[in-house]
This record gives structure tokens, C-alpha cells and sequence, in this order.
């Protein structure tokens, strides 16, 4: 098994962990995060409905380069702009199986600082 395919499958481990204990509901939804290489990717999920809420990424945001701390900044600010449009405040943070430093720990504080609690 290569390098990239053992990451992956400790990533999924990790995912299945996390998403036993997190569920989002109307009131308090999902905040699902996904980082490429080039990208990352925000949403909010009512687990209920199995609908996306609101959502933002490095693609809508047109940033120059989005695979970088300053572009998930941008993506945190954009999701809770758009959460507090939608009337969500609160959220439970849904990290995907990434580790929680750089892109996703940036994604995370800009979106605090944006106003959504979690």
C-alpha cells in the first residue's frame, strides 16, 4: 500500500470517529470542512433533512491562491457571513479526519471571529 492510499484510510478512521459524536441539526448545524491541495471547502449541513445549508470555498471566493492559511481565512469570514444571513449561530465543527492545525485550525478561528459559536 503506498504512502498517499495509508493517509488516506488513517483520514476515514479518523472521519468515522468524529462524525459518531457530531450531528448537525436545524438549530445547530454541521460545519464540514474538506482541503484539497489546491482548495478548501466549508459547509453547513442539517443532518436531519440531508441538506447544505450554506456553504463557501476557495472556489467561489475566486482567491488567487487557495491552497493556503490567508485563503481559508477568507473561507471562515465567508461562512459565518453567510450563516449569520441564514440566522445560524451556533454550530458544531466537523473537521472532516484533517488534523486540526493550519488550513482547518484557520478556517475554524476566522469563522469564531466571524461570530459563530462552536
Amino acid at each position: 500500500m503506498n504512502a498517499q492510499k495509508l493517509n488516506n484510510v488513517r483520514r476515514q478512521r479518523r472521519k468515522y470517529g468524529i462524525r459518531k459524536a457530531i450531528f448537525g441539526s436545524p438549530a445547530k448545524p454541521r460545519l464540514s470542512v474538506y482541503r484539497s491541495s489546491k482548495h478548501i471547502y466549508a459547509q453547513l449541513i442539517d443532518d436531519f433533512e440531508g441538506k447544505t445549508l450554506v456553504s463557501a470555498s476557495t472556489v467561489q471566493a475566486k482567491t488567487e491562491k487557495g491552497g493556503n492559511v490567508d485563503a481559508a481565512k477568507v473561507v471562515g469570514t465567508k461562512i459565518a457571513e453567510a450563516a449569520k444571513a441564514a440566522g445560524i449561530e451556533a454550530i458544531a465543527f466537523d473537521r472532516n479526519g484533517f488534523k486540526y492545525h493550519g488550513r482547518v485550525k484557520a478556517l475554524a478561528e476566522a469563522a469564531r471571529e466571524g461570530g459563530l459559536k462552536f
